[in-house]
């Protein structure tokens, strides 16, 4: 592929609720523009973009994919984002590094959950974006039902600028609404409007125009003196509406026809922004502190982000980065900002799906791949070591569901712990942490199919077989009245024995205060040297609680007495002593049961708003408050762990996907006597 400087690069990233076709069009642009030369299909598992054999296996897009191709002279960079809502991380990877996106909507179902979602994020971007109505041939489709509720739910500013020429299996072509022709088949041979048409055209097409002129003093006085609006002013006033995001261009056809995909090229290169077109962006330096502007200019100084990591176990690690200004050379170094470490870059290549194509060089604007970098990760700047450069990284959602990972056998658990990291370092929406009280290591992501993919990746990739459950609730029990209690251990036999008697005060402490050992022995009943084996007894002894075997806290346990015998005394004695003097006076003292608290900050649209808090109610939650606003609710509410373990699934299922959460833990509080009960029972 020809060198291409910023003026020359479109950066467009592909997105849509799932199943609207995204893929299947990618597939198409690649044909049309010849980049490829069959037409591969989702369904048998042959497209440029979906080669992941687990995106293969369940028919749906998992990872971004990058598609170059060239179109009239300049080189288009797509990026195929997943539509599936658990993969959020590779839509944000995609937005972060484009300048414009293409939302595709389904024209049998119209907008859907995740159409709105990935509106709402590229609104956040700040991306001119175009709508592409897919799928006219289909069964059901109604081009102007869709467009209706695209402008229902995503704005008035959305205008067609074209128009269908027939509908499901009559559907033929469209209409250009700018150049007022017909075109039909997948070659767009030029054909009259039909008659049935004419006055939809002109209604249409006055609105576009009324739209676009508003930008610019010139065609507005021009238009309003009565004077014709050239098409060349046309398309020069879509073009500066778009990139102001005061119009979004809404375009129609059928991937999987072929049909309108060529005029979709066209007007990704003559209305979106290329890398100078958009601009700089800003960036830190970090040797000196200050903000800089970064100018889409290959000679300037080197400032590149790396947006995306794939780990193969057999290739190794293959980072994906956009150079924002200066060169990026093959065989070279870098200085990697973040890490304040040098980077060895070998071959640079470009990507086509899986494809690798080796290039010399990328410069400011472009796309591309390198292998094997020693300390560079996702969100990682790359720039020249005398003119250090940070960029703002891509922003992820934490996770929201949490699962414990179990390996199926001995040799799974050795090789567990550099595997889960790895799968991590490829998906910052994965995260791995240990349950210290449990014993548990938990695997959180953003829903039940995230997860699973997770876990076989784990075991394609590096053949760790795991089975995923539900994680324990890591319940504590403490006492409820102060008590004192007594043990002597006493073994006494021919020769040496074994002696240790001990008295402890327990006294139950607030919330949240964790566990304290103290003494208070006079007139040295026991010696100072067996103090600390009583010690230990003790914190051994209180992570088993008597109810459930639950670790005890919020008490302090005072030693304030003891005896001991001058021969068969030691420290396995005393500990022992402790121990069981510790149970005796946990069972004596009232105990009950605690449960883990957590905050939950739930956004729900206010349609959902009565279900939500009947469920919380019925989930034994504490509704805190609720904040109104554009057509949400917040809802911030407190709950215990046990209820929400699977909160992600049961919300997305009342919501139909429109809810989001954040969890944090809050504290721990008394089980009700009923629920401690059958808790204790189970265990049992």
């Amino acid at each position: 592929m020809h060198h291409y400087g910023s003026e020359k690069i479109r950066n467009v990233v592909l997105t849509s609720h799932s199943g609207a076709g995204k893929t299947s069009l990618a597939e198409a642009i690649l044909l049309d523009s010849r980049a490829i030369s069959r037409l591969g299909s989702v369904d048998d598992g042959t497209t440029t973009s979906d080669y992941d054999p687990d995106e293969i296996k369940r028919k749906i897009s998992i990872n971004l994919s990058l598609l170059p191709c060239q179109w009239r002279e300049s080189k288009l960079n797509f990026i195929d984002t997943p539509g599936y809502p658990d993969f959020v991380a590779e839509v944000k990877s995609g937005l972060r590094v484009s300048e414009g996106a293409i939302i595709v909507v389904c024209a049998a179902s119209g907008v859907e959950v995740g159409t709105e979602q990935v509106w709402e994020y590229a609104t956040e971007s700040k991306l001119p974006c175009l709508i592409f109505v897919n799928k006219m041939d289909r069964e059901n489709a109604n081009f102007f039902d869709t467009l209706e509720d695209i402008r229902n739910k995503l704005g008035a500013k959305c205008l067609p600028i074209q128009l269908p020429i027939g509908s499901q299996k009559d559907f033929q072509g469209l209409v250009d609404l700018v150049t007022r022709k017909g075109y039909v088949g997948a070659s767009l041979q030029e054909v009259e409007i039909p008659s049935s048409l004419l006055s939809k055209v002109d209604s249409y097409r006055d609105k576009l125009i009324e739209a676009v002129v508003e930008i610019d003093d010139q065609l507005i006085a021009k238009y309003l003196d009565g004077e014709e609006i050239s098409e060349e002013e046309i398309h020069r006033g879509i073009k500066q509406a778009t990139m102001l995001g005061k119009v979004v261009p809404i375009l129609l056809g059928s991937a999987l026809s072929n049909t309108g995909i060529t005029l979709l090229l066209d007007a990704i290169h003559d209305y979106l922004p290329s890398p100078r077109e958009k601009g700089g962006l800003t960036a830190i330096n970090t040797s000196t502190g200050a903000e800089e502007a970064v100018e889409p200019v290959s000679e300037s100084s080197l400032s590149a982000l790396v947006f995306k990591t794939n780990i193969d176990p057999y290739v190794g690690k293959l980072s994906y980065f956009r150079v924002y200004s200066g060169t990026i050379s093959g065989n070279s170094q870098v200085w990697n900002v973040n890490k304040g470490a040098i980077e060895r870059i070998g071959q640079l290549f470009i990507l086509c799906g899986k494809t690798q194509d080796p290039v010399p060089q990328l410069s400011a604007g472009d796309i591309g791949a390198v292998a094997k970098l020693a300390s560079t990760a996702t969100g990682d700047a790359l720039s020249s070591r005398d003119h250090p450069l940070k960029l703002i990284p891509v922003e992820f959602p934490q996770p929201v569901l949490n699962m414990a990972v179990h390996p199926r056998s001995k040799a799974d658990l050795d090789k567990m712990s550099t595997a889960l990291p790895k799968i991590c370092e490829e998906d910052l929406t994965l995260k791995v942490q240990r349950e210290p009280d449990i014993g548990e290591m938990l695997l959180c992501g953003m829903g039940g199919t995230h997860l699973e993919v997770a876990s076989e990746r784990l075991s394609r990739k590096f053949g760790v077989e795991v089975n995923l459950e539900l994680p324990k609730v890591p319940y504590k029990e403490t006492i409820t009245m102060p008590v004192k209690a007594e043990y002597k251990h006493k073994k006494q036999t021919g020769g040496h024995g074994q002696f240790g008697h001990v008295f402890l005060e327990l006294e139950p402490l607030p919330r949240g205060s964790g566990f304290e050992f103290t003494e208070k022995v006079v007139g040295g009943a026991i010696p100072k040297n067996y103090i600390p084996a009583v010690e230990k007894g003790v914190n051994e002894a209180r992570l088993e609680g008597v109810l459930a075997g639950y670790p005890a806290v919020d008490m302090r346990v005072k030693l304030y007495d003891g005896s001991y015998h001058s021969v068969d005394s030691s420290d396995i004695s005393f500990k022992i002593a402790g121990a069981q003097a510790l149970k005796k006076g946990l069972s004596q003292g009232q105990p009950v049961l605690l449960e883990p608290v957590v905050n939950l900050t739930i956004t729900v649209p206010e349609v959902f708003t009565g279900d939500i808090i009947g469920d919380l109610n019925a989930k034994r939650a504490h509704v805190l408050g609720m904040t109104p606003g554009n057509g949400t609710n917040v809802i911030q509410t407190q709950a215990p762990l046990a209820e929400v373990l699977r909160y992600a699934i049961d919300l997305r299922s009342m919501t139909q996907g429109r809810g989001t959460f954040t969890t944090e833990f809050s504290h721990y509080e008394e089980v009700p006597a009923p629920i401690a009960q059958k808790i204790i029972t189970q265990r049992g």
